[in-house]
């Protein structure tokens, strides 16, 4: 078991301080080393990440490269800044967003979340309040709705880009670039961009810092002495369609920028909306720095054939930064250095299986994807610092895909920093489960920093979030290897499990889930579905998890808990598979009929979406899950799914299944299997997309409709799967227990096994 201890893990720590530099100062034990064949010497940890570069010579309009320091995420085109944002598809917009930027629309109405809700009437219970909404057509009636799911939302604080002057003065096309080259330098946080424009040569160095949110960039070419290369940034308003760009940057925006101190070559500026508000500066140590336009502002550096600049966003006023770029370089370099020599590491090379190393590629890029996008002082978004979806929300149950994977590979420090988001909300959670009837800590499902439920026909029911903060935990209690863990988080792993043990219903002296439910596979009616095959299990599990914890902290078992742990029923069976949800006995009938089959598949056909009674054993490996008939319902998805219709994390959760059956070229087929939703890009993103609801059962199975050019909950579901595989689970026998033994080299040095 490796130990770590990380001075960055506590809950109260500044929201200032910068994710990745959070690993400095780590102490490790010697990490478990494990090689499919024998012993092996010490990962070469530089070669392994590096081989993975980016590189890009055209524009690839779905793949910007971000850059990040775990706090603010700014997202690149070809030329390192945010220069032709138009060359770029409408689902990658340029932003450069934080994990503090939060902004609201003036609430005239003084709505409150309680305006959003309804009362539903749940047995045994009588009526009680729920986010809810019967269908979308309902926000046009009630403005309290429209309100409650757009506010808040995040929003983009700025964009630094390139002013490229032809010989005649006119502003530069991108058709004007010539012989463009990028790099990402992973291992030092460095993206060199290179191109011709005019017959001269312009390179472009980009980083985020390391110590503060600033976004450092140098330019050499002749053209700047000449002044037809500089540097504008500017600020944006928020517009009213927030999703996937919410930058407004009409004249009319309704936002302030207010210069509080000016000097030849420095600026700063306090930017207001609304009333959100944050600090701005711009510095070009031996240039200058002028005003050209409203929220636009120049840096230049004419007579030199070099321009540092500095561009800061922050959360409050602050003295400038020191300008020297070398020395920040440096500091960058370090940071990354440190995240990547300090956490877990997987490498294949000696493979001669022809997917490990594309394999490989994937792991390493959503490992430097997780640390801008997954390990903030909030819950991620799915889009992370991206761009904006569901009006940057975040969605509570895709907490254990983004960030579970940071305890399994040896960073529990980047996985603490989210979770004290639910410590500091544990009051608003036993409030919402008082009024709810029930003890305990209710988790929303999709909300913003402060908490609040957002109206939906379905985010009100979904429960799968309920046991994460035990997983969660669990994961933290197993890395950190003390008690360090049960006395941070004892408390909610308590708060949670009364809710775990108090929400089950007795019908008939019979314990069930539900009604009202949605399950993971969200394609159920909340007011009619019961017992949801993995919520059944993930409940048992957290329960039973919760005793250990109490007993780790030397108090007695719940005998309340005991009896709900015994007393809620295994997953239904129907024809030796199991069922998604016991209220829908007919399903594998029904998805196995000629009108549910292959590209026909439509609603009211359920096999779509995620499988997710897969994870009863896959993720959590249930007590009450038979591994024979796991087996052959893993066999009935591969022949009868519907794959056009998953997400992006179904895939590494479905390799987890196959792993802990012992499939294991299964596993590593699931990862690759060719679908929409798992195709990964040269920047290690997948794309969100999704059937448009008129090409469902098309003849050839086309009409998908791209939705987001990047999904971080793919990203991390391939950590903790591939984790998993390399190192093992509770009870896996042998090195790799999840890799083919046939053509895999495999040494994984630093991760858990999981639970």
């Amino acid at each position: 078991m490796i130990g770590l201890s990380n001075s960055g893990g506590a809950t109260g720590r500044s929201q200032d301080s910068v994710i990745i530099r959070s690993l400095a100062g780590t102490c490790f034990a010697a990490a478990a080393l494990f090689l499919l064949g024998g012993a092996g010497a010490p990962i070469d940890r530089h070669a392994l990440v590096s081989r993975h570069d980016v590189i890009q010579t055209r524009v690839d309009p779905h793949a910007p490269v971000m850059l990040g320091n775990g706090s603010l995420g700014f997202t690149a085109d070809i030329t390192g800044l945010q220069t032709f944002p138009e060359a770029y598809a409408r689902q990658s917009p340029l932003l450069t967003m934080a994990q503090w930027a939060w902004h609201s629309f003036a609430n005239p109405s003084d709505y409150t979340a309680r305006d959003g809700e309804e009362l539903v009437d749940v047995p045994g219970r009588g009526k009680q309040p729920y986010s809810y909404i019967r269908d979308f057509a309902e926000i046009e009636q009630r403005p309290a709705l429209a309100w409650l799911r757009e506010n808040p939302h995040r929003f983009s604080l700025g964009r630094v880009a390139l002013v490229l002057t032809d010989a005649k003065g006119q502003p530069a096309r991108i058709e004007a670039l010539s012989g463009t080259e990028q790099k990402l330098d992973l291992w030092t946080g460095t993206l060199t961009s290179r191109f011709r424009f005019d017959g001269q040569a312009v390179t472009v160095e980009t980083r985020v810092d390391a110590d503060r949110d600033l976004v450092r960039v140098r330019v050499i070419s002749p053209l700047v002495a000449a002044g037809r290369v500089a540097i504008d940034v500017r600020y944006p308003g928020v517009s009213r369609q927030l999703n996937p760009d919410p930058s407004d940057w009409s004249a009319g925006a309704g936002h302030i920028s207010t210069v509080v101190a000016q000097q030849r070559d420095a600026v700063q500026i306090d930017r207001r909306i609304d009333d959100t508000r944050y600090r701005a500066s711009i510095q070009a140590p031996g240039g200058r720095v002028t005003a050209v336009a409203p929220h636009r502002f120049r840096a230049s550096a004419p007579g030199k054939d070099r321009l540092d600049v500095v561009a800061g966003f922050e959360r409050a006023a602050a003295a400038l930064p020191a300008p020297d770029n070398d020395a920040a370089a440096a500091r960058v370099a370090a940071a990354w250095r440190d995240y990547w020599s300090k956490g877990g590491a997987i490498d294949f090379s000696g493979s001669t299986d022809p997917r490990a190393a594309e394999l490989e590629r994937r792991v390493v890029l959503s490992q430097y994807l997780a640390a801008i996008n997954e390990a903030g002082d909030v819950l991620p978004q799915e889009e992370g610092l991206f761009s904006n979806s569901w009006n940057g929300k975040f969605h509570l149950e895709m907490h254990g895909w983004h960030a579970a994977h940071f305890a399994q590979w040896g960073r529990a420090g980047l996985l603490e920093r989210s979770m004290g988001w639910y410590v500091a909300h544990l009051d608003q959670a036993r409030d919402r489960a008082k009024r709810h009837g029930v003890e305990g800590a209710w988790w929303p499902k999709m909300a913003g920093p402060a908490g609040e439920e957002s109206p939906s026909p379905i985010n009100p029911f979904i429960m799968w979030q309920q046991p994460h903060p035990i997983y969660l935990a669990e994961m933290l209690y197993r890395a950190e290897g003390g008690r360090a863990a049960l006395d941070r988080y004892g408390a909610l792993v308590e708060a949670t499990a009364e809710l775990l043990a108090s929400w089950p219903l007795s019908e008939k002296g019979r314990l069930q889930l539900g009604p009202p439910i949605v399950p993971v596979q969200e394609n159920h009616p909340p007011l009619t579905t019961t017992n949801p095959a993995f919520e059944l299990e993930y409940f048992r599990w957290g329960l039973a998890t919760a005793q250990a914890w109490r007993e780790r902290r030397g108090l007695p078992r719940k005998p309340a808990w005991d009896r709900v742990i015994a007393g809620l029923p295994a997953p239904a069976v129907r024809d030796g598979l199991y069922l998604p949800v016991e209220t829908s006995p007919g399903f594998w009938t029904d998805t196995m009929s000629a009108a549910c089959s292959g590209n026909a598949v439509k609603p009211p056909c359920l096999n779509r979406d995620h499988p997710s009674f897969l994870m009863a054993y896959g993720l959590i490996g249930g007590t009450r899950v038979s591994p024979p008939v796991m087996r052959d319902t893993l066999a009935a998805v591969r022949k009868h799914w519907d794959i056009r219709q998953t997400w992006g994390w179904d895939f590494p959760m479905i390799a987890m299944t196959a792993a802990r059956l012992g499939e294991r070229e299964a596993a590593v087929r699931w990862l690759f299997e060719d679908a929409a939703n798992n195709r990964w890009g040269a920047t290690g993103m997948t794309p969100r997309v999704e059937l448009a609801p008129e090409e469902r059962g098309g003849p050839d199975g086309d009409g998908y409709k791209r939705m987001a050019d990047t999904y971080f909950p793919s990203n991390g579901s391939l950590l903790l799967a591939v984790g998993m595989m390399a190192a093992g689970w509770e009870g896996a026998e042998g090195a790799a227990p999840g890799v083919p033994k046939q053509g895999w080299v495999v040494r994984a040095e630093g991760i858990e096994p999981l639970p």
